[in-house]
């Protein structure tokens, strides 16, 4: 049986390296451009919300209630996409989603009423959601015909696309409206669309060329199959109930119960973000050397630490380095996942754990919230280190999982 902790999914008779490395490297390298967008334009929304919400007069509720907009598009079209894949191919797919994304994103300040709000943000949430599955679905097949666990690196320009777009719209915010902003995006995502889009089309997926794995494969995953994948989806929900925390409670968590200096608490989600990109830029090699079982189980266990040490240390220091070990944890966690459930059932094993995942970063900031109201904020912030010690188990115990292609 090959070894899929070591190098992701195999292939039979070699049918990987009939491929031209080079087509495989120009690939890739498109691939890669794709995820930076996607993290590029939503963290260019992220940062206007405040303006959008002054813009439209919204109350604190309904500016929430309108941005669950963001979260039921996502949801309801992440599985949809799934279909799509397998009808259309992931290449077209994630070139159609984020042409749409590129569009959608200067909406939103030409609304004027949180419901109006709402729905253009169903549009919003339909195109991020569907570009997630399609390229993750693009990145599987690819991971799967270089033999390299590098789907952390795609996560990594994730990342990375995120940071340069939220240090860019706090740069322009104060000189630019968010509607010409919002509009500078849309024109930034139609360019990347229009370069790399056609270079994506062009190269066949790595997957339309396994055709003994397609001949011999069941139209439809069998129950064990179908367990997995929910069993990778849980633990991307775990590790991504951590990353939805820390994003909206690090902070308040500094300021609030160590009375931190308010710049001190707001570089507590940037740390942790820097150190998650750091981890998901070496998470190939890691991934290489410790095989993807070990690299889940001892990122997760490591992120249970430091993210206990996050919640309940009693100074400011002992706290930014409990979120920074966490980053380092978390860094390989959704993408091996996210992999794993795509090796087990293609672009529907993709959608099914992208859909589980996310969810974990929508559930976690409410949930602490609650859990802050009824005890206290920093116990609540312990439940991300217990969801995250659950993902170790679970990856623990699903050690020996494999596609039903390599059984």
């Amino acid at each position: 049986m090959p070894n899929l902790n070591k190098v992701g999914t195999a292939l039979p008779g070699g049918l990987g390296e009939n491929i031209a490395a080079p087509s495989l490297l120009r690939l890739r390298a498109t691939l890669t451009a794709f995820f930076a967008l996607d993290g590029f334009l939503f963290a260019g929304w992220v940062v206007r919300i405040p303006a959008i919400k002054q813009q439209t007069g919204a109350s604190s509720s309904a500016l929430g209630l309108a941005l669950l907009g963001v979260s039921a598009g996502a949801v309801v079209t992440m599985m949809l996409t799934g279909r799509l894949c397998r009808r259309f191919g992931s290449h077209p797919t994630t070139v159609i989603c984020a042409v749409l994304l590129s569009l959608s994103i200067a909406l939103p300040p030409r609304t004027h009423s949180a419901l109006a709000l709402g729905l253009v943000l169903l549009v919003f949430g339909a195109a991020y959601g569907g570009l997630n599955v399609a390229m993750n679905s693009a990145a599987v097949d690819l991971v799967a015909a270089l033999r390299r666990p590098v789907m952390s690196s795609f996560h990594a320009a994730f990342s990375l696309g995120g940071m340069v777009g939220a240090g860019a719209g706090g740069l322009v915010a104060s000189h630019f409206s968010a509607a010409s902003h919002l509009l500078g995006l849309t024109v930034a995502g139609l360019l990347v669309a229009a370069v790399a889009g056609p270079l994506l089309l062009r190269h066949p997926a790595p997957a339309t060329r396994r055709t003994a794995v397609a001949d011999t494969a069941p139209r439809r995953a069998d129950a064990r199959t179908r367990r997995l994948v929910l069993v990778f989806g849980t633990i991307a929900l775990c590790t991504s109930y951590g990353e939805g925390a820390m994003a909206d409670w690090s902070a308040l968590h500094l300021k609030q119960d160590l009375h931190a200096h308010p710049g001190v608490a707001a570089a507590a989600y940037s740390l942790f973000a820097l150190a998650m990109t750091v981890g998901r830029l070496t998470g190939t090699t890691l991934l290489e050397r410790l095989g993807q079982t070990r690299a889940l189980v001892g990122g997760a266990t490591v992120a249970a630490a430091g993210l206990l040490l996050g919640a309940l240390a009693p100074t400011t220091w002992l706290v930014l380095t409990g979120f920074a070990v966490a980053g380092l944890g978390l860094a390989n966690s959704f993408p091996v996942a996210v992999a794993r459930a795509g090796a087990l059932a293609g672009p529907g094993g993709v959608a099914t754990a992208s859909t589980l995942g996310y969810g974990g970063m929508l559930i976690g900031p409410p949930v602490i919230g609650f859990l802050a109201d009824w005890l206290s904020l920093p116990l609540a912030l312990t439940t991300v280190a217990l969801l995250a010690a659950v993902a170790a188990l679970i990856g623990y115990a699903s050690r020996n999982a494999s596609a039903p292609e390599a059984a």
